[in-house]
């Protein structure tokens, strides 16, 4: 409790308190009704304020002790408390909310915190001394984890002597248990699955002997990075092993991820069996035969392409070819596995660039009586907990390394006043015979944001500003023909400035640009930007990235802007974006691998989660599933946390 007198504006306070006087007044709105009380104690008085709720004239009554709590604010008339909680000191004080620490509940509806107390100190009243516990009594002993009925009583009603700050924290022992216990059940699943679909062997075990290894080395264009070697190592492994691979390999932009896949295609094709390689758009499908083909090229591998656009009499040829496993390796979409196509012997699938995929399409495999092994990549930097959390079921491998040759991108955030400046760089690396990239947020002028358009700056770009250059506009909302016609300009050269929204975000490989400029760069989110800059500086030139950014801008763009300019890392800056912006933004609200959390925060209990995660592999692995635990995993898991689940 504070004497009234030293009450500041801006903090959280407790007062204990006559009440002075007591009345309501009516508003404009009708039936709007406020309740005005003013409390003194022995050094001063202050006036509290509950707006519609008239009926606590019937309760807090002139000459009554009272205990009032919440924000202290500051007004035109002084300081006052704007829709404090209450309680009467006739009242039983030790009974939920004063004398001691309370716990604050969100607002459900009409129900306010203090009848919700109520209510979780009724419940907890009709608890048991002993309730079962869900988890393993080893694994209590083994992390000195406080029993349920402790953590649950605790958690909502902490003894006097607990530290309020751990207690904001959530790092008091009841509430780590509470965390932890959430987080286990919901790896328990995941580790369950992995395991579940690890006891059904694949048919066909690749091996690796010399010739194998020769035959990946003879069409390496580079040494590989200590990165590269220790994720192709990992691959390679998982293919050798009997239970099919379910794997992640994640590599910054320009990492190398595409070789790393290429080396463990080629071990499959030496042990007989075929590769299917899926990208998610027609561009990168054809980026990848072309990149792929010309290194298989003195190969004895057939390497062939199937997309929707793959003319008919050429699609037969190539799925009469894949049937008989006269094809090796076909690149394509993901059409490959969904539509009538029929492989010989598929042992590899790789796909490139596509969340998700790996969980949602492995029931189509084994539906086609396949147990292939299977990679997913992604250049999206993805935060140790979240791909804890999505893709639990798979183990990850990183790529932290870039390509040698590779340098890293410079990065500059300037003022849009600074825009002269950025187009004289720009036109000197045209000058050189470089490329650049112009991003903009928005397709076509729009009157309610002040955003420059990209259809509007393309027209200016080529009339005024780079008149001797090729100026193309590329945008989501032209048709798919006429984008991969503007696309293959640009990767031929023949057009020198690409102006475009993000649709170039991902997997767009052209190694002769060498500047990007982002306009409006305080509207992008950090992954958005870094996939942005990952288009440029993929070739032996220096690179530039240029964010441009319009005044006035929040603190959190001046974080993001101020992230990117400092490191080149996409693993920290996946980290920073999930600090700032919190799980749901990052991975789009309602994500489906996305868990519904009660007590948990994926952001603030990224070590718990991380101790969750091992704690369960290595129940499930070593057999200590009880029967209570098997049932829930089977019968309540996918609806106590939220998922949309295939496959």
């Amino acid at each position: 409790m504070q004497p009234i007198a030293s009450l500041r504006p801006g903090v959280k306070a407790a007062i204990l308190g006559e009440i002075k006087a007591a009345n309501v007044s009516m508003t404009r709105r009708r039936g709007f009704r406020i309740f005005h009380a003013v409390i003194a104690d022995a050094s001063g008085s202050i006036r509290c304020t509950w707006m519609n709720q008239a009926f606590l004239a019937d309760i807090l009554k002139p000459h009554l002790q009272v205990v009032v709590f919440g924000d202290v604010k500051l007004d035109s008339t002084g300081l006052h408390f704007m829709n404090p909680e209450y309680e009467l000191v006739s009242e039983d004080l030790t009974s939920v909310k004063t004398a001691r620490i309370v716990p604050f509940y969100e607002k459900t509806g009409t129900v306010t915190p203090n009848m919700q107390r109520r209510i979780v100190r009724q419940a907890l009243d009709q608890l048991p001394a002993d309730i079962a516990e869900t988890l393993p009594q080893s694994l209590l002993e083994r992390l000195d984890l406080v029993p349920r009925r402790v953590a649950l009583e605790e958690s909502h009603f902490p003894p006097n002597e607990a530290s309020v700050d751990a207690l904001n924290a959530f790092r008091t022992p009841p509430q780590r248990r509470l965390i932890f216990e959430e987080f286990f059940l919901f790896q328990l699943g995941h580790a369950w699955r992995r395991h579940d679909s690890s006891v059904e062997p694949k048919p066909w075990v690749p091996t690796v002997d010399d010739r194998i290894r020769q035959s990946a080395a003879s069409v390496l264009p580079f040494k590989l990075t200590p990165g590269q070697r220790q994720a192709a190592k990992e691959i390679v492994d998982d293919m050798r092993s009997p239970a099919p691979m379910h794997r992640l390999l994640q590599g910054d932009v320009g990492a190398g991820k595409t070789i790393v896949a290429l080396l463990a295609a080629i071990v499959a094709m030496e042990n007989g069996l075929q590769v299917a390689f899926m990208a998610p758009t027609e561009i990168l499908a054809n980026q990848h035969f072309s990149n792929i083909a010309r290194l298989l090229a003195s190969s004895r591998f057939r390497v062939d392409l199937l997309t929707g656009n793959t003319p008919g009499l050429q699609k037969h040829t190539v799925t009469s070819h894949i049937e008989r496993g006269t094809t090796h390796l076909v690149v394509g979409t993901h059409a490959l596995v969904q539509e009538a196509v029929t492989f010989h012997k598929l042992g590899l699938v790789v796909i490139d660039e596509q969340h998700r995929f790996g969980v949602e399409q492995r029931a189509t495999l084994r539906d086609k009586g396949l147990r292939p092994d299977v990679l997913l990549m992604t250049a999206t930097p993805i935060p140790r907990t979240l791909a804890l959390t999505d893709y639990s079921e798979l183990e990850v491998s990183k790529i932290t390394d870039l390509p040698p040759g590779r340098k890293p991108v410079r990065t500059l955030v300037k003022p849009e006043s600074r825009r002269d400046e950025v187009f004289a760089l720009i036109r000197e690396e045209l000058d050189r015979g470089r490329q650049a990239y112009i991003i903009y947020p928005l397709v076509e002028e729009s009157e309610k944001v002040d955003l420059r358009s990209a259809t509007e700056m393309a027209d200016h770009l080529q009339s005024e500003v780079f008149p001797a250059y090729r100026v193309a506009l590329l945008h989501g909302r032209m048709k798919q023909d006429a984008k991969d016609h503007v696309m293959q300009s640009f990767i031929a050269g023949h057009t020198q400035v690409l102006v475009s929204t993000t649709v170039v975000e991902v997997g767009v490989d052209v190694p002769n640009a060498s500047v990007m400029v982002v306009e409006h760069a305080e509207r992008f989110g950090l992954s958005q930007l870094h996939q942005l800059r990952g288009r440029v500086g993929r070739g032996a030139a220096e690179s530039v990235c240029v964010l441009l950014y319009q005044a006035p801008w929040t603190d959190d763009a001046r974080e993001r802007l101020k992230t990117m300019a400092s490191t080149n890392d996409g693993f920290l800056i996946a980290e920073r974006d999930l600090e700032l912006r919190g799980p749901g933004d990052v991975f789009g609200t309602r994500q489906s691998g996305l868990p519904k959390l009660r007590t948990g925060d994926l952001v603030r209990d990224r070590d718990i989660m991380e101790s969750a995660h091992h704690e369960a592999r290595r129940l499930v692995d070593e057999g200590g599933l009880t029967e209570e635990l098997k049932s829930f995993v089977q019968l309540r898991w996918q609806e106590q946390f939220g998922l949309i689940e295939v496959g």
